[in-house]
């Protein structure tokens, strides 16, 4: 049976986690968060100082996943995407999340200066947006609105149809 990668890409306290996590319990895909993943494996190559976070080692990554992307039915949750496989993904959402919400979000993951700042930049000139469509074909790339529980619960209803509807024609 041949099964969907997705990929939830967009600024960090878009609603990439939570909007992955039920996906997952709605289609029986597997959920992967590559920060998590990075942490478990410890795969990083250095530590950036200015943003007070550990380099993601993007080699040990695609080694780590390759098996578990090669079968396929994964749900891929990474801000950035530029270095993923083209071959491994079927569908790319970018959630987007106004200003507002962004800046509440992020505040309250303890963000500030300059990385709660570039954060809200990123999300203003659709810097994630441009990077998926430079790096899969644009039609398989959607942005969703991400704001409120309402928008969470219509990207889901409309995720798992496009997953079903999938499935239906592949295999």
């Amino acid at each position: 049976i041949l099964l969907c990668g997705v990929l939830s890409s967009g600024t960090p306290g878009v609603g990439k986690t939570t909007l992955g996590k039920e996906l997952a319990s709605r289609t029986g895909l597997t959920y992967i968060n590559v920060g998590d993943l990075a942490k478990e494996g410890e795969l990083y190559e250095g530590f950036d100082e200015e943003y007070d976070c550990p380099i993601l080692d993007e080699d040990r990554v695609i080694d780590e996943l390759e098996d578990k992307m090669s079968e396929g039915g994964v749900i891929v949750d990474y801000h950035g995407c530029d270095f993923f496989p083209e071959r491994w993904f079927h569908i790319v959402f970018v959630l987007r999340t106004e200003n507002s919400f962004l800046y509440n979000r992020l505040e309250s993951r303890g963000y500030k200066g300059k990385k709660l700042q570039d954060n809200l930049q990123c999300e203003i000139f659709q810097t994630l947006y441009e990077e998926a469509v430079l790096s899969y074909r644009e039609e398989i790339v959607h942005q969703l609105p991400s704001n409120t529980p309402e928008d969470l619960e219509r990207n889901l209803d409309q995720i798992v149809q496009w997953v079903e509807q999938w499935m239906k024609d592949n295999n």
